[in-house]
């Protein structure tokens, strides 16, 4: 039955691979770096970067990158997102609530189907990003709504907006990433945040007068940037800082991630952990508020690669610190915002 009043909730986030194996990695990747807006140059362009340069090497490292971090019951996100389903459920029990995931199983239209077959008469898109870019919330918002436009029935959607300074998801922050970091007593933090090229920043600038053209030019909105990727992350961390009550100079932030060679945002991550242990930091502490759930980047980038680049450089010891996936915090901070929808 549709439209008998319920509302459902649909958690949208990119996916991963159905296994931590060569052909399935490569499909993964296929459709994933196939998004126009993930990889945001001419068809041809594309077409040619994905079929002759990425898909003939990357499948083969990216799948054992996967099956360094799989586990017993999965991919490491699609597992932390179903925990956080059924947290919600709990906590929202008059709400419907299912996951889609944008390049994987379970899909999106799958997804939609569900809550259309358990009668919800209105669907809230929650793209699972803090901070906004077009290649994440942009291209899953597009999909859902793409999906659900097919339907003969097309049914009510809203959105929930970024969420990259909600007090609840900083809360949540502290409050998962204040008890690790007591346990490992750092000397240094390190915010991580996924990158992005630098032209995907400059579409975001209606004037083209101010993203990038200046070191401050994130450091408030204005007409120019409200939708900047690069604002929303220093924003997150503004926000995380002040209520773990860090020292100015006790934090780094970086971008990690690049892909191709254009300027992405920076500085990059890998360098980043590599000077830090060479000018003489020895216990590193690494965050990483662009996911709300763990993940290949952040369990394999970061935790993996990230601490034998570090340990290497003179580093002595080197800690990753968890991300919101289920934690009760997130739960009932999560639900807070979804309750506003």
């Amino acid at each position: 039955m549709i439209g008998s009043g319920k509302t459902g909730i649909l958690l949208v986030n990119t996916g991963s691979p159905d296994a931590p194996e060569v052909p399935e990695t490569r499909r993964y990747l296929r459709q994933f770096l196939s998004d126009p807006r993930v990889i945001d140059i001419s068809p041809i362009a594309r077409w040619l970067l994905l079929n002759f340069v990425i898909l003939p090497r990357r499948p083969k490292y990216s799948s054992a990158a996967y099956k360094s971090i799989w586990t017993d019951r999965g991919s490491p996100l699609v597992v932390n997102s179903e925990d956080l389903r059924d947290g919600l459920r709990e906590a929202l029990p008059d709400r419907l609530i299912e996951i889609g995931m944008a390049y994987s199983r379970p899909s999106v239209p799958q997804a939609l189907d569900a809550l259309l077959e358990q009668g919800a008469g209105r669907i809230v898109v929650a793209p699972m990003f803090p901070q906004y870019a077009s290649a994440t919330v942009g291209s899953v918002l597009e999909l859902t709504y793409k999906t659900a436009a097919s339907k003969p029935n097309v049914t009510a959607l809203s959105a929930v907006a970024p969420f990259y300074e909600e007090p609840e998801f900083l809360d949540a922050w502290a409050s998962v990433a204040r008890p690790q970091l007591e346990d490992f007593n750092a000397d240094h933090i390190f915010f991580s945040y996924h990158g992005l090229p630098e032209r995907q920043i400059l579409k975001c600038d209606p004037t083209g007068a101010h993203c990038l053209k200046q070191e401050d030019c994130c450091e408030r909105y204005r007409e120019a940037n409200p939708n900047c990727y690069r604002a929303h992350c220093f924003a997150t961390t503004r926000g995380i800082v002040e209520r773990l009550g860090l020292a100015k100079d006790g934090f780094t932030v970086a971008f990690q991630s690049k892909l191709g060679r254009d300027p992405w945002l920076s500085p990059a991550a890998d360098k980043t952990i590599v000077r830090l242990a060479q000018s003489g930091v020895k216990r590193l502490a690494i965050l990483s508020p662009a996911f709300v759930a763990d993940c290949i980047e952040t369990l394999e980038e970061l935790g993996i690669r990230g601490k034998k680049s570090f340990l290497e450089n003179g580093g002595e010891a080197f800690k990753l610190v968890s991300s919101l996936n289920s934690d009760p915090a997130w739960v009932s901070g999560f639900a807070s915002i979804l309750r506003r929808y």
